[in-house]
């Protein structure tokens, strides 16, 4: 009975703020008497504005903007904007974050307009902005989307039609740079034609948006078949779908091919967008898609060729994504260099093998590949995070050059010029 009653009063109360009820009104004896804890509402209504909070024994609960947030008090101490807190030209912290009071409390909170005012039991006051309540909240961060993309198989992303950036424009002008990040961005991958075809240029055009990764295989990669390396992409061999450095504990980010040249057939390009073949193990079997985002496995590199000797293991789910939205960033899929599965217990690897087998099975549906045959002077730029690629086989004398990018600095370039990244 006591359930039902609590309910029914809490529609009531729920129904007279939406009727522009202020908390004075709720001080009246006969709502007094309806709740043994005396609750303080906070009502403001206008045409702009329609906000309803409420100052509770542990946190503080604003309902703005359609949205319910909750904010503990530490956090409101920690995230104060005020100049003896935060640096507004470095945005940097200034407040010493381990000398807040655990269970510090508000002496008073107040509202003025749009921004609401905290004064500490030591007398200073914190001020914030609603809108940069609701833009940095657990709550708002559950909705918001981190970086915005456009799904893909073939006929979807032939049907867009993503122009290729000239590389004049690439180099000379920030609307061309735009223009091919915004495509990157969306599509996770994206090409620029034009350019000369010789490892020195194609260097050029990398530094252009981000640091060159330098890693075991130096900072620009150079090679043809010849097997020089202990790796299957150093043969004339087809190479199945596959994002590449598994192994390493974070696999690079961004990665870059040019074709110099191509004397023989064969050796198209497969491309596959991993994030839509994760999306489709989303919808019909989100169980399989949980659990591949949670077991954790290695991938394993062992190279004992000349004079190159490394191990390299990296750990990581094949999905990651974020926690507090569930959003994927990264796909760590390469069935070439998975290491022995030995970080999952019995009760587990067998559904970890059929949510692998769902997966595999959507990166291999035909309608999902895209391939394009790479050509001195067309430089393609791959998410390694996001998109899967792949070989076919070929014959006669192939050079390829390229490298590996950090992601970070690719991302800072696109926020520099106005992106959401």
């Amino acid at each position: 009975m006591w359930y039902h009653r609590l309910s029914h009063l809490q529609s009531r109360l729920q129904n007279l703020l939406k009727g522009g009820m202020t908390c004075q009104a709720l001080q009246q004896p006969n709502f007094k008497s309806l709740f043994p804890v005396a609750i303080h509402w906070h009502h403001t209504t206008s045409k702009s504005l329609n906000c309803v909070w409420q100052q509770l024994e542990d946190h503080f609960e604003l309902q703005y903007a359609d949205t319910v947030m909750r904010f503990d008090y530490v956090w409101l101490r920690d995230h104060c904007r005020s100049a003896s807190c935060y640096n507004s030209k470095t945005h940097q912290r200034s407040l010493d974050t381990a000398s807040v009071d655990l269970c510090i409390k508000p002496k008073i909170i107040r509202q003025e307009e749009t921004t609401l005012f905290f004064t500490w039991p030591d007398g200073h006051v914190t001020r914030y902005e609603l809108d940069w309540l609701m833009k940095n909240s657990y709550e708002g961060q559950k909705q918001k989307v981190i970086q915005p993309r456009i799904l893909w198989n073939a006929e979807i992303y032939q049907q867009a039609q993503v122009p290729s950036i000239d590389f004049q424009s690439f180099l000379e002008t920030n609307e061309g740079l735009k223009n091919f990040l915004q495509n990157f961005l969306l599509y996770g991958i994206a090409f620029v034609e034009n350019v000369p075809a010789t490892q020195e240029h194609t260097e050029k055009l990398a530094e252009r948006i981000s640091l060159i990764r330098e890693t075991i295989y130096g900072r620009m990669w150079y090679f043809t078949s010849d097997f020089s390396r202990g790796d299957t992409a150093y043969t004339k061999l087809a190479l199945d779908r596959h994002t590449d450095t598994t192994y390493f504990q974070e696999p690079c980010g961004i990665q870059v091919f040019h074709c110099l040249k191509h004397e023989g057939t064969g050796g198209r390009t497969l491309l596959v967008d991993g994030f839509y073949a994760a999306e489709q193990v989303l919808q019909k079997v989100p169980e399989q898609f949980e659990l591949l985002s949670k077991v954790p496995l290695k991938h394993e590199y062992i190279e004992n060729v000349g004079e190159c000797h490394n191990h390299m293991i990296g750990v990581g789910p094949v999905l990651n994504i974020y926690p507090w939205n569930k959003e994927l960033y990264l796909i760590r899929y390469n069935n070439y260099d998975r290491a022995v599965i030995n970080t999952v217990p019995y009760d587990v690897v067998h559904r970890w093998y059929t949510a692998h087998r769902t997966l595999t099975i959507e990166l291999r549906r035909p309608e999902n590949e895209l391939w394009v045959k790479l050509k001195p002077g067309r430089v393609l730029f791959i998410d390694n995070w996001r998109v899967l690629h792949g070989r076919e086989s070929f014959t006669g004398y192939r050079q390829l050059c390229g490298c590996y990018l950090t992601r970070d600095d690719v991302l800072n370039t696109a926020r520099l010029l106005g992106l959401q990244a």
